[in-house]
């Protein structure tokens, strides 16, 4: 006898699904570009002998809503950040090209003009996001049509994503009034009232860590991927969560290659994430 969930056969629900997701056009934005006070040219510093950008696009395809195509490199018309783009081509993934600092404009027009209605999202500084916590994220958003954005919450800094819905950035987009949102841009669609959230946590305290810090802001942390992968990558595979938080367990001192950065990181996050929008005419700020 079938498995039933709230009297419906299991099958259903994977075939319910995979019917949403084709007529509902899924792909990936991932915004990065190579200006940086802190660590320059970020994404195409080396780890296990490839780009750290390469390493996200791994994951990304990993994913069962995304075939590489589908996957969207969002940078910046700069001239400066013209070397990610064969590096992309190279991956077999997608580039468009935007504003430097009003990410909100670049993602409206990236699903605009690949015609995506929903996108997963992840920070192009963040190589190790989970490509399974990027699929429930999809999946929750699949599940319930009133939702706009879906975002991992509680698993280690650095690897979660975002699952948001195609009008959702329509919505946003018509309300901001801050242009320089390179930092903090995710706090229009959590923090304002403007769309409807939900989160997904973590599924086993395996993937639970609460010190462990796997994003790419300064040297120190791009020592610490270098010896992490060092640790875990091998050709061909994605790592994930449960092996990450394992490993950390394992050797506190990988820990201590980056510690202590939080606080920093945060500050300058409060500093630049100004963020302002408007509802019935009255001028709101976002609260970080």
């Amino acid at each position: 006898m079938l498995a039933e969930i709230s009297g419906r056969p299991m099958l259903w629900y994977v075939v319910e699904e995979a019917r949403m997701a084709a007529e509902l056009k899924i792909g990936a934005l991932v915004p990065v570009r190579l200006a940086s006070e802190r660590l320059p040219r970020k994404a195409l510093q080396p780890i296990a002998g490839r780009p750290v950008i390469v390493h996200l696009l791994d994951r990304f395809c990993a994913s069962k809503f995304l075939a590489p195509e589908r996957v969207v490199v969002c940078t910046t018309e700069e001239r400066e950040d013209d070397p990610l783009v064969p590096v992309a081509e190279a991956a077999g993934v997608s580039v468009f090209r935007g504003s430097r600092d009003d990410i909100i404009d670049r993602f409206h027009r990236a699903v605009e003009h690949f015609g995506f209605g929903a996108v997963i999202q992840a920070d192009g500084d963040d190589p190790c996001t989970d490509p399974a916590y990027m699929d429930l994220c999809m999946e929750r958003l699949l599940a319930d049509p009133s939702l706009d954005i879906v975002f991992g919450e509680e698993l280690p800094l650095g690897l979660a994503s975002k699952a948001i819905r195609a009008s959702a950035i329509r919505k946003v987009r018509e309300h901001y009034l801050t242009e320089r949102n390179d930092t903090g841009f995710i706090y229009y669609f959590t923090k304002t009232g403007l769309c409807r959230v939900d989160k997904v946590r973590p599924v086993s305290e395996a993937h639970r860590h609460e010190t462990a810090r796997l994003t790419l802001d300064y040297p120190e942390d791009l020592m610490f991927f270098q010896a992490l992968f060092d640790e875990l990558y091998e050709e061909g595979k994605v790592f994930g969560v449960g092996e990450i938080v394992a490993l950390l367990r394992r050797r506190p001192d990988l820990l201590a290659i980056n510690a202590g950065l939080a606080e920093r990181y945060m500050k300058r996050t409060r500093e630049l994430a100004r963020l302002e929008y408007r509802v019935d005419g009255q001028v709101h700020k976002v609260q970080v």
